[in-house]
């Protein structure tokens, strides 16, 4: 291999060998240019779809649709060499049967060039991640708190609490039996997220859970502060983008209003020099 050789991204397989090795790191995008920022640095990105909320100010993922999944699914591979893309189906999408499932589980990889897809449920997704992984679709599970069902869970509430941790190992172990090929955990207690990670045999993906997790996640406009409308407990602000991006645009309509923006650096003279 010559030295400007590039990595070859992971594949499904490559990620299910990680568990209990080196935390799998990854973040979403939704973006050529963030796709590209992150590349070198995650083993999977995630196109999720909370770009629904981040992006198109909507008030959950509900109302993601799958045109505008391909769209950011196709601008986000634009940006990729060297990670693998994930990329989430949207809510009403893959619920009603394995077949339909199915279809558009293809359909987004076909358009995207998607390594893998991602969807949420447990117990009562098993049959149609065996169905899809068994026709050649890998399946990344998410299981826990589940933003696609916000209005049966009553909000964006921690899930695995006492008793509920006999369910959520359940959902951990029928979608690694499934044959998911790692499994999301959000919003589950530390302690549960460890015992979880510890007894199936697929990577755990933290967020919100343990960093006993096989890797983590996060929304990358939270981690970089560019979505500031509010901050979960687990997000940790690693810049704050948001706060800067702002103060510059003010100072930029300062000096426009003050005829200080254009300079004469920033205009043309009549003749070339």
């Amino acid at each position: 291999m010559s030295a400007t050789a590039k990595k070859r991204a992971p594949m499904p397989e490559d990620i299910l060998a990680m568990k209990g090795g080196t935390p799998i790191v990854s973040l979403t995008a939704y973006t050529t240019p963030i796709a590209q920022m992150m590349d070198s640095h995650c083993d999977f990105v995630l196109v999720g779809d909370s770009v629904g909320m981040v992006l198109h100010g909507l008030p959950s993922t509900l109302g993601v649709t799958m045109e505008m999944m391909i769209m950011h699914g196709q601008a986000v591979a634009r940006g990729l060499t060297s990670a693998m893309m994930v990329i989430d189906m949207p809510f009403g999408s893959y619920e009603e049967s394995k077949e339909q499932a199915f279809r558009n589980a293809a359909h987004l990889m076909a358009e995207t060039g998607a390594g893998a897809v991602k969807l949420e449920g447990g117990v009562e997704m098993a049959e149609t991640i065996a169905f899809l992984v068994k026709r050649g679709v890998p399946v990344m599970a998410h299981i826990g708190l589940t933003p696609q069902s916000i209005n049966t869970l009553g909000g964006y509430k921690v899930q695995g609490r006492g008793d509920a941790g006999d369910a959520l190992i359940a959902d951990a172990d029928a979608v690694s039996d499934a044959g998911a090929f790692a499994v999301v955990l959000e919003k589950v207690p530390e302690s549960l997220a460890d015992k979880v990670t510890a007894e199936i045999p697929i990577p755990t993906i933290g967020i919100g859970a343990s960093a006993g997790c096989d890797g983590q996640i996060l929304v990358v406009d939270d981690m970089l502060g560019l979505f500031t409308a509010f901050k979960a407990k687990f997000v940790k602000r690693y810049a704050h983008l948001g706060e800067d991006g702002e103060k510059a645009i003010a100072a930029y309509a300062d000096e426009v209003r003050a005829r200080t923006f254009p300079a004469a650096e920033h205009v043309f003279a009549d003749k070339a020099p």
